[in-house]
C-alpha cells in the first residue's frame, strides 16, 4: 500500500495512523504470499490474520460511533487522517489557500498513494481470509446513539469530503479538493473544535487540548442584558473581522450569565474562525508558550478566564499583566483575553490598604499595583442582579421556551418562593427553577 513512501503526510496526531499500519501489514502479507506459508508452529496463518482483519473492522465501526461517521468508513477514516494532519502544506493552505512551490509535487506524490488507498479492493483479501461483513463498513448507516465528538456540521463535512475523494478521478483532483477544504475549514484540532483547555506539561511542552462537547447556548437564549450583550458582540465582531478590539472583563453579581455569554460567543462565531481556550489561574505561567503555539494560525483566539479573582497572597496576576501588556514581544493580533469575575477590581482589597499609610510611605503605589490589572481590560461590562420585575420576566420567558403551561400567577408565586431559598434574584436561579418545574411538576 506504499504508505512508507509518504513524504508530507507522515505524522498524524495521537497515533491515528495505527489502523492504517495494521491494514498495510495485512495487505503486504497477502500480496507477498505470506498467508500461504504455514507458521513454524504449524498453525494456519490465515486464522491469525482473519482475527486481525476483524479487529480493524471493529476499529472502523468504533470510530464511527465516536465521530459520527457514516457511509464508507474506510474512506471516512482516510479523510479524517488528511484533515487532522498538520504539515507545511496543510497549514499553508489554511492561511493562504492554494500554495506554490515544489511542495505541490511532494503533496501530489502523496495523493497518488492515498488514491490507491481509497480505491483498494479488499474483496480478494476478504475471500482469502474468509472474512464476512466488510460491506457493512463500506455502506454504514449511523444512528442517533452515535456520540459524535464533532458537531454535526463538521461530521458532515468530513463525510462529504470522504465521498468527494472517493469519487475523484485522479490524484490531481484529490489535491484540489483537499486544498479547498483546508482553505475553508482549516486543519487539525483548531479547524475542527470550538473550545480548548491547557493540558498537563510533558517533555514536548504544554499541550492545548480540545474540549469535544460544550453547551450549545446562543446569545438569543440569554434573557435580558441586551446592552451588555451588544457591547460584547461589538467588540467580538471587530475582533473576528480583523479590526482593533479590546480585552474584555465581564464582572458583576453571581448567576447573571457572564460565563454563558462567553460560551454563546464560541458558538456564534465558530464559523468565522473564533476559538476559545480556557485558562485557569495556576496555568498563567504557561500563557507565553500557549500564545507561541497559536499566534501563527489563521484563527482568532480568545483566552477565557472564568471567575477570575485573586487573594492578597496570590501573585499569579503579575504573569497575566505581563502577557496582556508590558512584555517586549508584541501580543499577537489574533489573541484577546476575556475574563469573568464577581469582583470589579479582581484583586481583593481591604481597609488596611488605605490605613497602611502609617507603615507604607507609598500607599498610593500599593493601591495602584492592585488596580493595574483591571485597567488593562479595555472593555468592562457590568452584569447586575435583576430586580423583582426583571426576574419575573426572565422566569416567564424561560417557561414559555420550555413549554411550561402553568398559570402565570401560580408560576410567579412558585418562582418567588424558590428564589428566597435558592440564591436570590438571578438568571441562574430562574433557570434552576424552570428545570425543577420541568423535571417534577410535569411528570
Amino acid at each position: 500500500m506504499r504508505i512508507q513512501e509518504l513524504m508530507v503526510y507522515r505524522e498524524f496526531p495521537e497515533g491515528r495512523d495505527r489502523l492504517l499500519a495494521r491494514l498495510d501489514d495485512l495487505v503486504s502479507k497477502y500480496e507477498d504470499g505470506v498467508l500461504d506459508t504455514p507458521l513454524e508452529s504449524g498453525e494456519n496463518p490465515i486464522r491469525n490474520q482473519s482475527g486481525e482483519f476483524y479487529e480493524c473492522m471493529h476499529e472502523l465501526i468504533a470510530q464511527a460511533g465516536v465521530y459520527g461517521f457514516h457511509g464508507n468508513l474506510w474512506h471516512c477514516y482516510l479523510a479524517h487522517l488528511l484533515v487532522t494532519c498538520e504539515n507545511g502544506y496543510s497549514r499553508g493552505c489554511e492561511m493562504r489557500g492554494e500554495m506554490g512551490g515544489t511542495i505541490n509535487e511532494a503533496v501530489l506524490h502523496d495523493m497518488e498513494i492515498f488514491k490507491e488507498l481509497l480505491d483498494y479492493d479488499f474483496a480478494p483479501l476478504c475471500r482469502k481470509l474468509a472474512v464476512k461483513g466488510f460491506p457493512l463498513v463500506e455502506h454504514y448507516e449511523g444512528s442517533s446513539a452515535d456520540r459524535g465528538v464533532y458537531n454535526s456540521r463538521i461530521c458532515e463535512c468530513i463525510c462529504g469530503l470522504a465521498k468527494e475523494l472517493g469519487q475523484s478521478d485522479s490524484a490531481e483532483d484529490m489535491k484540489e479538493i483537499l486544498t479547498e477544504f483546508y482553505r475553508k475549514y482549516g486543519v487539525g484540532k483548531f479547524g475542527l473544535y470550538k473550545c480548548f483547555r491547557i493540558g498537563h506539561r510533558t517533555e514536548q511542552g504544554v499541550s492545548v487540548e480540545p474540549i469535544p462537547r460544550i453547551l450549545h447556548v446562543r446569545l438569543d437564549d440569554l434573557v435580558g442584558y441586551e446592552i451588555q450583550k451588544k457591547k460584547l458582540i461589538d467588540n467580538t465582531e471587530a475582533f473576528v473581522a480583523g479590526r482593533k478590539a479590546n480585552n474584555c472583563l465581564l464582572f458583576g453579581d453571581a448567576g447573571t450569565g457572564k460565563s454563558s455569554c462567553i460560551k454563546a460567543i464560541a458558538n456564534e462565531y465558530y464559523d468565522r474562525g473564533l476559538r476559545i481556550i480556557e485558562v485557569y489561574k495556576h496555568q498563567f505561567q504557561e500563557l507565553n508558550e500557549v500564545i507561541n503555539q497559536i499566534k501563527g494560525r489563521n484563527y482568532k483566539f480568545i483566552l477565557f478566564m472564568d471567575d477570575l479573582s485573586f487573594e492578597e497572597f496570590e501573585i499569579e496576576y503579575k504573569y497575566l499583566k505581563a502577557v496582556i501588556e508590558g512584555g517586549l514581544e508584541k501580543k499577537p493580533e489574533n489573541v484577546l483575553i476575556y475574563a469573568t469575575s464577581n469582583r470589579r477590581h479582581l484583586i481583593r482589597e481591604n481597609y488596611g490598604d488605605k490605613e497602611e499609610i502609617r507603615q507604607d510611605m507609598h500607599t498610593s503605589d500599593t493601591v495602584q499595583e492592585k488596580l493595574s490589572l483591571v485597567y488593562r481590560f479595555g472593555v468592562t461590562i457590568y452584569f447586575g442582579a435583576p430586580d423583582k420585575k426583571q426576574f419575573q420576566g426572565i422566569v416567564k420567558a424561560l417557561a414559555e421556551r420550555s413549554g411550561v403551561t402553568m398559570p402565570e400567577e401560580e408560576l410567579l408565586l412558585e418562582a418567588n418562593k424558590w428564589e428566597l431559598s435558592h440564591g436570590g434574584l438571578s438568571g441562574r436561579t430562574a433557570q434552576q427553577f424552570i428545570d425543577y418545574i420541568c423535571g417534577t411538576l410535569r411528570n
